[in-house]
């Protein structure tokens, strides 16, 4: 009996292969067309992919006229429950859309600009500190209590990796006086941010105005995960619309 060594590059195109199946071009374009059949009343078009469950972020954004300049972001909210590909799609396709808080409702005269990102969210883990991840692999989600109910500050600021939310105190906190955020795996890399800065800027980003200091993040239970995402543009869409027997009036 003879035994097959071990090979690593193989292993590593293998699982490459499994998670570009994970997210589609399907995905994006059942997404798009609910946005566009909502912003047209125009019949959508049944979805063929499998029917399974993922956490999710739907992404929109516009592409500039400009050669050059990257896309502007129109509208990015997810969820972080596992749900049903068809229906959770379509409904994140809509609020991402017309629900963003940062954004004005996308109309029918932006679709031509349009790009639809679709994130599925996977292998989530919860990291032994808020060092305890990956720039440009994870995304991470924070959640930490309101400081004043922070035990007495440590003399130490510097950041340590040892810091840990298993390592947190026993004192419990309602959810009125805690703070959550998250950032996907691409939005860190993009902004050039390091562990540190990324922290600090989804400690902000939750909602904390005041000063941050190494224990309140020291403080933070952080839970990594990695994303599979896929893009497509406007014309792709029409295209994939056209071919699955639907018409694009606009």
């Amino acid at each position: 009996m003879s035994l097959v060594p071990p090979n690593p590059a193989a292993d590593e195109l293998k699982a490459a292969s499994t998670y570009a199946s994970v997210c589609t071009p399907e995905h994006c374009f059942h997404a798009f067309d609910a946005l566009y059949c909502a912003l047209t009343s125009s019949e959508q078009i049944s979805p063929k992919f499998a029917e399974d469950k993922y956490p999710l972020f739907v992404t929109w954004n516009a592409r500039s006229s400009r050669p050059g300049r990257p896309p502007r972001l129109r509208g990015c909210i997810g969820s972080f429950e596992a749900l049903p590909l068809t229906e959770g799609l379509a409904e994140y396709a809509l609020i991402s859309a017309f629900k963003d808080s940062r954004f004005h409702q996308i109309e029918e005269s932006e679709l031509e600009t349009l790009e639809c990102g679709v994130s599925l969210l996977t292998d989530f883990e919860d990291a032994s500190s808020y060092l305890d991840w990956t720039v440009g692999v994870h995304g991470i989600h924070i959640t930490f209590p309101h400081p004043s109910l922070l035990p007495m500050p440590s003399n130490s600021g510097t950041p340590s990796p040892l810091s840990s939310s298993a390592h947190l105190p026993t004192t419990r906190f309602s959810t009125k006086h805690s703070f959550s955020a998250t950032y996907l795996p691409d939005v860190i890399p993009d902004q050039g941010w390091d562990k540190i800065e990324a922290v600090d800027s989804a400690i902000h980003k939750a909602g904390w105005s005041g000063r941050i200091t190494e224990d309140l993040r020291r403080n933070v239970k952080l839970r990594r995960y990695q994303s599979r995402k896929c893009t497509v543009g406007w014309d792709e869409y029409v295209q994939w619309r056209e071919r699955n027997g639907g018409k694009v009036d606009i």
